[in-house]
């Protein structure tokens, strides 16, 4: 490998994050950054709410935010392009959806393809859109989870990369179900940031390759521990 090629597969990443509330999953990110586990910084934390708490955890971490309000805008698609503007100004080597609760427009989509991923609280395919915890319970299954994905044009539609699985307990409220999920949310989202920030993990044709190979579903589904590529 060429001096240069190895520069560029440890030089730190840059990471943008896009929140929309509590921001859980950023503090983690934050944190695996400031203790060297993910090699990479966040660079910038955009919220299209001025009131969500992950704002409040970016600027503690000195970490520059901004606020893009749909209000400001009279159409989806004048927003999505501020949006892929102000989004560019940090220049990201990967933008990571941490509970941006819009959906965005298939330019931005196509502009930030193979460096944009996001979570979602179910095992996809299942359960694409909103209120998978309740959704899971009333289907009566008995797990339920969270999948990393690259993201594309379609919604919670792009390649698996990793899920985490829990189990659902006759007589669970969505709420715990939901805290469960979110517990295995932070191990799985920055191992899988850190996979990207070491050149470990790319899309391409479509799907998701850790170290060159496709991830197959067995190594995407994890419970408690991970498989050993997932380490």
């Amino acid at each position: 490998m060429s001096d240069q090629m190895s520069s560029q597969l440890t030089a730190s990443k840059r990471i943008l994050v896009l929140i929309s509330g509590n921001g859980s999953n950023l503090q983690t990110l934050l944190d695996h950054c400031a203790s060297g586990k993910i090699a990479g910084e966040v660079v910038g934390v955009i919220s299209n709410r001025a009131d969500a708490y992950g704002l409040v955890r970016a600027k503690e971490a000195g970490v520059a935010t901004a606020i893009l309000a749909q209000q400001q805008f009279a159409s989806r698609a004048e927003y999505d392009v501020a949006l892929q503007a102000l989004m560019d100004d940090y220049q990201p080597d990967l933008v990571v959806l941490a509970g941006f609760m819009r959906i965005l427009s298939a330019d931005l989509v196509r502009h930030f393809a193979g460096r944009m991923i996001n979570i979602h609280p179910s095992l996809l395919p299942k359960y694409q859109g909103l209120h998978t915890h309740q959704r899971a319970i009333e289907a009566g299954d008995s797990e339920h989870g969270a999948s990393v994905h690259f993201v594309t044009e379609e919604l919670d539609g792009g390649p698996v990369i990793l899920q985490a699985r829990v189990p659902i307990f006759e007589g669970d409220s969505a709420d715990e179900v939901a805290a469960r999920v979110q517990v295995q949310e932070h191990s799985i989202y920055p191992l899988v940031v850190q996979w990207f920030c070491e050149g470990r993990l790319k899309m391409q044709e479509g799907a998701a390759l850790l170290d060159g190979a496709e991830l197959r579903s067995e190594e995407r589904r994890v419970g408690k521990e991970c498989l050993g590529r997932c380490r």
